[in-house]
C-alpha cells in the first residue's frame, strides 16, 4: 500500500498537500509527484519551491520533456509525409465551422510520467507487471465544485482518491483554509498557453504576466505555421474559442466559462 499525491501546485492540490502535512486527511502520505510540462508560468515553479519546504514528505518532479517542443514538432511518416501530432486541445477553424483539435498533453505529460515514477517508487522496472495485491492510492486535488472531473484510474493497481470532495470542500473553501492557516494564496496551475483558460484567466495572464502572454501569442503563431505544413489538416488552430489571434481578442472578464471540466483525465488545473 502506498499513498501519493498528484501535485499540480495549484490551489486545490497545494491545499490538499498542506492539509496532509497538518494531519487533516485520512491518509499518511508517502510522497507527492509533480508532473512538469515545462510550460507552466514562473509563478508556479516559484510556488512549488516554497511548498516543498512546508511538507514532511518528499516531492518528486518528473517530466516527459517539453510540451512546447512536442507540440511544434514536425514528424515524418514512413512514407515521407510531414504531419503534426495533436498535443493540446486548440480550437480549429475552417471556413465557418469550428472544432477542437485532439490532444495528448494530459496523457503524455501528466499521466505517463506520474505512473512511471510510482512504479519506480514501488521498485518495479519498465515492462514488469504489477502484482494484483499492490495498491497505490493516488490522491487528487479536485474540489467538490469540480466533482464532474472525477475519473477512474486506467490501472487496476492505482486507485484515485478525492479527499477534498469527501470533505465537501470547494475551491473557495481551499482558499479560506490557506488563509486561516497563514499561508499565501497559491497560483493557478496550468500551461501558459492552455486553450482551456477562461477569459478572466487570459486577462490575468495578459495584465499580470506580459512575458508569459507574449510567449503564448508567439506559440500560437508557431503552431499555426507548423499545422499549415500538414496537408491533411485543412483548419487553423487558435488558443481562444473565438478563433481569433490571441493578441487581438478582447477578453470578457465577466465571462465565467472555464473549460477545465472537459479536461480528459482530471489531472490539470489543480
Amino acid at each position: 500500500m502506498m499513498n501519493i499525491i498528484s501535485l499540480g501546485a495549484g490551489v486545490q492540490s497545494s491545499t490538499l498537500a498542506l492539509m496532509a502535512a497538518h494531519g487533516e486527511i485520512d491518509y499518511k502520505i508517502d510522497s507527492a509527484i509533480f508532473a512538469d510540462t515545462q510550460a507552466e508560468a514562473k509563478e508556479v515553479y516559484k510556488w512549488l519551491d516554497w511548498l516543498e519546504k512546508q511538507l514532511p514528505f518528499p516531492v518528486y518532479r518528473v517530466t516527459s520533456g517539453s510540451l512546447t517542443k512536442a507540440s511544434l514538432k514536425t514528424r515524418v511518416s514512413k512514407k515521407g509525409r510531414k504531419y503534426i501530432r495533436p498535443m493540446i486541445p486548440s480550437f480549429m477553424k475552417q471556413d465557418n465551422s469550428m472544432g477542437i483539435f485532439g490532444r495528448q498533453c494530459t496523457a503524455d505529460f501528466k499521466i505517463i510520467p506520474v505512473r512511471k515514477k510510482i512504479k519506480e517508487l514501488l521498485g518495479y522496472k519498465k515492462g514488469q507487471r504489477i502484482p494484483k495485491d499492490v495498491c497505490v492510492n493516488n490522491l487528487l486535488g479536485i474540489s467538490y465544485d469540480e466533482a464532474h472531473r472525477m475519473k477512474p484510474s486506467r490501472d487496476i493497481w492505482i486507485k484515485h482518491i478525492y479527499p477534498l470532495i469527501d470533505k465537501d470542500l470547494t475551491r473557495g473553501h481551499c482558499l479560506e483554509w490557506m488563509e486561516s492557516h497563514g499561508y499565501p494564496t497559491p497560483p493557478r496551475s496550468a500551461c501558459v498557453y492552455c486553450p482551456f483558460h477562461s477569459d478572466a484567466e487570459w486577462h490575468r495572464i495578459k495584465t499580470e504576466m506580459p512575458k508569459e502572454f507574449q510567449f503564448a501569442v508567439n506559440f500560437e503563431k508557431e503552431l499555426q505555421k507548423k499545422v499549415a505544413t500538414d496537408k491533411k489538416i485543412k483548419s487553423k488552430p487558435y488558443l481562444h474559442g473565438s478563433c481569433k489571434p490571441l493578441d487581438e481578442v478582447h477578453f470578457d472578464v465577466n465571462k465565467s466559462l472555464d473549460l477545465f471540466g472537459n479536461e480528459c483525465e482530471g489531472m490539470c488545473g489543480i
